[in-house]
C-alpha cells in the first residue's frame, strides 16, 4: 500500500496537536504504520503551526516530500493558502472558513489577502470549504470546529466509523464526547 500523506496547518492555539493525535490514533487502530510531526514553536505567539501525518504499510519518515500531500487540512484560510503548494495535483484541500489576522495585518504592515478560496481553486485541487466555526457556534462550543473538519476528512480515508469514534473517546473527556461526536457526524455528512 502506498503511503498516505496528510498535512495540517493553522495558527497557534487552534488545536493542531489534538487534531494530529486523533488522526494518528485512528490510523493506529486500523493497523497502519504511522509517523507524525508537529512544528508548534510559534504557537504561543499566535504564529503559524503545521503538522504531518503519514500512514501506510510501512512509513520511514514523518516528513512529507514537497508537493506530495494527498490532503491538506487548513484550520485557517490564509495558512491554507500558504501551504497549498505542498498538495498533489489530484489532492484535496479541506479549508475551514476561519480568519485569524496575523500580527503584521493587525499592525497594518500587510493586508490580509482577498479571495483566498479562488486562489486555492485556481490550483486545480478539490476544495472543500467548511464553516467549522459556525457549526461549532451552533452546537454551543466553537472548539469543536476541528472535529467537524475530521468528519469531512473521514470521507477520504479508509478508516471505519467505529475507529473514529474510539479515537474520539480516547481523546476527549466523557463530558465533551457527545458534542464532539455530533460535530464529527455533521462534518461527515456535509453535502459537497
Amino acid at each position: 500500500m502506498k503511503c498516505t500523506n496528510i498535512l495540517i496547518c493553522g495558527v497557534g492555539g487552534q488545536g493542531l496537536v489534538v487534531t494530529t493525535t486523533i488522526i494518528s490514533e485512528v490510523a493506529f487502530l486500523e493497523g497502519y504504520d504511522i509517523k507524525t510531526s508537529d512544528v508548534i514553536g510559534l504557537s504561543q505567539r499566535g504564529g503559524l503551526v503545521f503538522g504531518s501525518i503519514r500512514f501506510g504499510e510501512k512509513v520511514y519518515s514523518a516528513l512529507i516530500p514537497q508537493g506530495e500531500a494527498d490532503i491538506l487540512i487548513a484550520l485557517e484560510k490564509l495558512e491554507g493558502l500558504r501551504w497549498v503548494h505542498n498538495v498533489k495535483k489530484d489532492g484535496v484541500v479541506i479549508l475551514n472558513n476561519n480568519t485569524i489576522y496575523p500580527n503584521r495585518v493587525l499592525i497594518e504592515k500587510e493586508e490580509y489577502p482577498e479571495n483566498i478560496e479562488d486562489k486555492i481553486k485556481d490550483k486545480g485541487l478539490k476544495l472543500l470549504q467548511v464553516n467549522g466555526t459556525a457549526i461549532g457556534k451552533d452546537l454551543g462550543n466553537i472548539k469543536v470546529e476541528n472535529t467537524v473538519l475530521l468528519g469531512v476528512l473521514s470521507n477520504y480515508l479508509p478508516f471505519s466509523e467505529e475507529s473514529w469514534y474510539e479515537a474520539l473517546s480516547k481523546t476527549f473527556p466523557e463530558r465533551l464526547l457527545p458534542i464532539n461526536k455530533e460535530a464529527f457526524n455533521l462534518g461527515r455528512n456535509l453535502p459537497f
